[in-house]
């Protein structure tokens, strides 16, 4: 993430980052897919219990909500031209150096949680955020008060303790990271830790109270596609590079590369030996000893070695 750091302080001064910006509109939008049950909290959290299947976070299981969320807030920038004639803009969708959770909560679309999320009486954390940097004055919009109170459930739930304290993240622990931002191996220390998760983790926001009120996506771009829900870490290992382009595309997942999403399930695959010999697991795995990436195949042999009665890697 070295990109926040080498951006400084543009990142807190909009007129830097977009030089004429006076104003910030900011925007958020519910992913929950249309199906989803209202038990949904429940049901992922039981996904864990279930060292064998794999883990994609609720948001990465549909379209890109990079393409989504930026679509439609130029079409609301269209439409206030249309309105109040040509004026200067950008839109950003987690896109840039932006402080996003920042921005939102000064414009009142909620509070920093203590997972450092944004909560929303009326939609819980389930949701992007985006912005329009605009030329024009605006009225501001207040902030609205914390709500959290004494409830620390997302920091006792965080697998890695990744949330040190309240409103503080150690990115370096946290799964989410681990598991899409960060190239090369992953600290042995943190592999038995990320359980089955192999893309992502929701553990924060399952456990929160204020996620009972999360908000379903009325778009179908934000629906389950096939694999990414249910799918044994089996099933999506054998997956060739090809295949793996051909069932992201389009997807958030895509950008991490064929080589990460092996590493990822590797780490999954270790953590799920490590409960009970699988002799599915282990064959699956020798047949990649040799994958051409030396990453893949250093998460490969520690998989390997977490089968009952093997020397550590």
């Amino acid at each position: 993430m070295d990109y926040m750091a080498s951006h400084g302080l543009r990142r807190a001064r909009p007129a830097e980052l977009v030089p004429g910006t006076v104003s910030v509109i900011t925007a958020r939008m519910d992913y929950l897919p249309r199906s989803t049950p209202a038990d949904w909290t429940e049901q992922e959290l039981a996904r864990l219990q279930r060292p064998g299947e794999a883990i994609v976070s609720v948001y990465a299981r549909g379209r890109d909500y990079h393409k989504v969320l930026r679509s439609r807030l130029q079409k609301l920038a269209d439409r206030m031209a249309a309105e109040l004639g040509p004026f200067g803009h950008r839109v950003f969708t987690d896109s840039a150096p932006v402080l996003e959770a920042e921005l939102a909560r000064r414009s009142g679309q909620g509070w920093r949680g203590k997972h450092t999320l944004i909560l929303s009486r009326e939609g819980g954390s389930v949701f992007f955020l985006g912005e329009i940097y605009v030329d024009l004055a605006l009225p501001p919009t207040e902030p609205v008060s914390d709500h959290c109170g004494a409830c620390s459930a997302c920091i006792g739930a965080c697998p890695t303790g990744a949330i040190v304290a309240p409103y503080r993240l150690d990115a370096r622990r946290c799964i989410s990271y681990l598991t899409i931002e960060h190239d090369g191996p992953i600290p042995l220390e943190l592999r038995p830790l990320m359980g089955n998760r192999i893309y992502g983790c929701d553990d924060c926001q399952l456990v929160c109270p204020w996620n009972k009120f999360a908000q379903r996506s009325p778009l179908p771009d934000f629906d389950p596609r096939e694999g990414l829900a249910g799918s044994t870490l089996v099933d999506l290992w054998a997956w060739r590079e090809d295949e793996f382009l051909r069932r992201t595309e389009g997807s958030p997942i895509r950008r991490i590369g064929h080589a990460r999403w092996l590493r990822n399930i590797a780490v999954a695959m270790g953590n799920a030996l490590r409960q009970r010999e699988d002799a599915g697991l282990r064959s699956a795995l020798r047949a990649r000893l040799d994958h051409p990436d030396g990453t893949v195949r250093e998460h490969v042999a520690w998989a390997l070695a977490q089968a009952p009665g093997q020397a550590p890697v």
